[in-house]
């Protein structure tokens, strides 16, 4: 588990790469194109990044339900959630609360992609 501080710049520094790989790429292009170069950049810069990691989803009692899977996992940590579409919306926050909520992990980051300027939005449960 990482303090406070630790995941604020692990954030910056995924938001950094993030914002470099939409520069170089711009919109258009579907989530697992992202998904692919984030990883790609974020291996890179020495992170441990795992794609479509499964992370499981118990009920209040801590039965299994099943599987969520997320988009990235940073540093056993941090739930990034990738999206490729116009804007960002309720739904998609709520989605991402959802699966931290269900999954027991604290931080998540949403990131859209497919906008002319990329949104960001840290989520903490």
């Amino acid at each position: 588990m990482r303090n406070e501080g630790s995941i604020r710049e692990l954030c910056d520094r995924i938001r950094q790469t993030a914002f470099e790989l939409h520069v170089y790429h711009g919109n258009g292009h579907f989530e697992k194109v992202y998904e692919n170069g984030l990883a790609h950049r974020l291996r890179k810069k020495g992170l441990a990044v795992e794609q479509q990691h499964p992370l499981k989803v118990r009920d209040e009692d801590g039965t299994i339900l099943g599987d969520y899977y997320a988009d990235l996992f940073v540093e056993g940590c941090l739930i990034v959630e990738l999206k490729a579409c116009k804007a960002l919306a309720d739904e998609h926050i709520a989605q991402v609360l959802g699966y931290l909520r269900a999954s027991g992990q604290r931080d998540g980051l949403l990131i859209n992609f497919g906008a002319p300027a990329i949104q960001f939005k840290k989520l903490i449960l």
